[in-house]
């Protein structure tokens, strides 16, 4: 199992009232479900979440021991799904994923039990993965909340404020019949703090109690004509019960100022950037203590009218911290203070910009503009004349340019993905170029360079699905890729079966690295290894031959480039009927070298004899084509200069973050390039007839040496 294992964090479940608890902002969400009461917990893992699944599936005995019920999810839709739990029964349940491409795949259950409402209190954790950082495009979770009419808390980053929306959430989502969700973003999920402790509470109604007395409320039920009455009740009963909690329990913080005449209102998220920005301009101290008066957002859907009016009123200007677009928040802010007549200038997509992530610089610069328009007597001197963060001139930035070269995204050193991208640029230097349909995963880089392959990609196991518009008779055929967690999550209908009823004449590539590599190395279906708590072992070959497939190959080892090139020549010319699926499978070496280390240097401290293979480059043989490192890619082959005269280019090197995979050599072998590489066996620990064989060697090739030396200066 490749999963990374939290046992260490699972104790941490266990503590009790008043203790501490310590660690990142993941984990005490888990801490905080505990104690909240939940009943059952699903979900999808996907950064910056993925950590949650893996504590909660390392501390089964805790969960079993409160009578909680986990489940990974097949997909996000089956997590949001599970949340139907507390719509008869007043059972709390959580579901999590990544957003916004979870909760574009989870829309349809999400909407449907935002419908109908709940009973228990549910409540959906997604990781908000907007910026620079993202692997994603550039959306919000605030759009989705308001479409469905869900409430979106998004709180500050810290323990205690995290904890405490996880608690409240789950009364907020009772008080108003209505799900909760709650965004945290990528520096919430990751930031280390402490907090109080309190007591694990087991469920207020297990599953077993529902199963053994069923409810049934027609009323909830998303079906004529209780559809039309939801809409109703979300606006005259859900909606008015959830601001007369918020209002209520202060779930939005007031920060007091000495500055009365301006303010600044943020989302809870955007706190800690905030208070950085105001630090730097002389308007706050590290400990939080603001001179401007704040109006922090936990709640950033559905706002309180009646505390934006308090807390505007009597300011001349209100700038507010909105980060991504459309802007949702100031446009509503706008119609709550003109309907209120109240005259406050309100700040926001003018001194911020519309899109992107508000860094600190950004949010420096930003705010400094709104200080030095509405208070410059309030700044020091050298503040006023400047702004706080001063961008880079063009000079400096065309140096830095120069200076740093661009670094894409790319393949992990020895990535058994790799080999299969250097098979496809064989064929295609044979073939000619193919559309290729590319899919959400590590194999997505292969678009970059070296490779520079596929042409679209639409969604997590739909590389398949977007090929098929090109379902026509034509002198080539559509090549698609999926890895082996987009297969199991939504390929398998999507893609194959989608195929195989439509007929299909295209090929499809199934990546399989034995488990989720690219969110964390989660156990699949098709996993090799053994899963006490799930089913694996279930072969994807055997799935696509059951969707009716019949032109089926599996590769077992994809650093066999030579083998890849030839099924996938023969895939593409083959005369069979129906779509053609190739399974290419090689465990994921990173989570392979993460489980294999720790062992080896055990061993090798125990003082046990190891091998370990690594592989060179020949200078002397090598010529400088470096047509290897073109179709490789990998980070340990690069260059070096030669002392050799005769040589202008530099040969090709490999470094010592060399794993063994042998994919170089592999590619100059399939390309017939040259014979430059070479492998070496490293032995650890070794034996006396190892020592042996090493001095006999090392004599011979001496003598064979100083024969050469001699033969040389003789004809010299």
């Amino acid at each position: 199992m490749a999963e990374r294992s939290f046992a260490k964090e699972v104790e941490d479940l266990k503590l009790g009232d008043g203790q501490e608890f310590r660690g990142e902002g993941i984990l005490a969400i888990t801490k905080a479900l505990l104690q909240s009461g939940v009943g059952y917990v699903a979900g999808y893992q996907g950064a910056p979440i993925s950590h949650l699944m893996d504590v909660l599936a390392d501390g089964q005995e805790i969960l079993e021991e409160l009578g909680v019920h986990f489940e990974t999810s097949a997909s996000e839709a089956a997590a949001a799904a599970t949340l139907a739990a507390s719509v008869m029964y007043p059972i709390r349940g959580a579901a999590t994923f990544k957003s916004t491409v979870g909760t574009n795949v989870a829309s349809d259950a999400l909407a449907n039990l935002a419908s109908g409402g709940v009973t228990g209190g549910a409540l959906i954790i997604v990781g908000e993965d907007y910026g620079e950082g993202s692997s994603i495009m550039q959306e919000r979770s605030h759009a989705f909340a308001m479409k469905s009419q869900i409430w979106l808390l998004d709180p500050k980053p810290d323990l205690e404020s995290i904890v405490a929306a996880v608690e409240t959430g789950f009364e907020l989502s009772e008080a108003s019949n209505t799900p909760v969700m709650l965004e945290v973003r990528i520096r919430a999920c990751h930031v280390r703090g402490s907090f109080r402790a309190k007591d694990n509470r087991r469920p207020g109604m297990s599953l077993v109690e529902a199963l053994e007395s069923p409810r049934r409320d027609a009323n909830r039920i998303v079906l004529p004509p209780a559809s039309y009455v939801h809409e109703k009740e979300k606006i005259e009963k859900r909606w008015p019960a959830a601001v007369k909690f918020i209002q209520e329990r202060r779930m939005n913080e007031h920060v007091p100022g000495d500055i009365g005449e301006i303010g600044i209102i943020l989302q809870g998220g955007m706190y800690n950037g905030v208070m950085r920005a105001l630090q730097g301009l002389g308007l706050a101290d590290i400990w939080g203590t603001s001179r401007i008066p704040l109006y922090v957002l936990n709640v950033t859907y559905p706002l309180v009218p009646d505390e934006v009016v308090e807390f505007c009123r009597g300011k001349r200007a209100v700038l507010l911290v909105e980060e991504g677009q459309p802007d949702y928040i100031e446009q509503a802010l706008n119609k709550i203070l003109r309907q209120a007549a109240v005259p406050t200038v309100l700040a926001g997509k003018d001194p911020f910009p519309m899109a992107g992530e508000y860094t600190a610089a950004v949010m420096a610069e930003a705010i400094g503009t709104f200080a030095r328009q509405w208070i410059p007597n309030v700044l020091a001197p050298e503040v006023r004349a400047s702004n706080a963060a001063p961008a880079l001139d063009e000079k400096h930035v065309k140096g830095l340019a120069e200076a740093v070269p661009p670094r894409p995204p790319g393949f992990c050193t020895g990535c058994p993905e790799r080999p299969i991208f250097a098979a496809m640029k064989l064929v295609e230097r044979e073939m000619g170029p193919h559309h290729v349909a590319a899919d959400i995963g590590c194999h997505l880089f292969s678009i970059m360079p070296p490779f520079n392959i596929g042409s679209t990609t639409m969604g997590y196991g739909l590389g398949p699905a977007s090929a098929s518009a090109f379902n026509v008779k034509a002198g080539k055929r559509a090549i698609s890729v999926m890895g082996d967690g987009g297969f199991w999550h939504n390929g398998l209908t999507s893609g194959i079966g989608n195929a195989v009823f439509n007929k299909s004449d295209g090929v499809v590539l199934i990546v399989d690295n034995h488990y989720t590599s690219a969110t964390g190395g989660q156990d699949l279906l098709s996993s090799r290894a053994r899963n006490r708590t799930r089913s694996t072992q279930h072969a994807i070959t055997t799935a696509v031959k059951g969707m009716g497939v019949e032109w089926v190959r599996h590769i077992d080892r994809t650093y066999d480039v030579r083998r890849v090139r030839d099924t996938l020549k023969e895939a593409l010319t083959s005369r069979d009927a129906g779509p053609k699926v190739i399974v290419a499978s090689s465990e994921c070496m990173l989570n392979r070298q993460r489980r294999e280390r720790p062992l080896f240097a055990k061993a090798a401290k125990a003082g046990q004899r190891l091998v370990r293979q690594r592989f060179g480059v020949d200078e002397d043989v090598c010529t400088g084509d470096h047509a290897c490192i073109r179709l490789s890619g990998c980070p340990s082959l690069s260059v070096k200069h030669t002392a050799d005269p005769l040589k202008d280019d530099p040969v090709a090197a490999i470094d010592n973050s060399c794993v063994g995979c042998g994919n170089c050599g592999e590619v100059a072998e399939a390309a017939v390039l040259c014979p430059s590489f070479y492998r070496a066996d490293i032995i650890v620990n070794p034996t006396g007839w190892d020592r042996a064989v090493e001095r006999l060697r090392t004599a011979v090739i001496g003598f064979l040496q100083r024969r050469r030396a001699r033969r040389q200066l003789r004809l010299a």
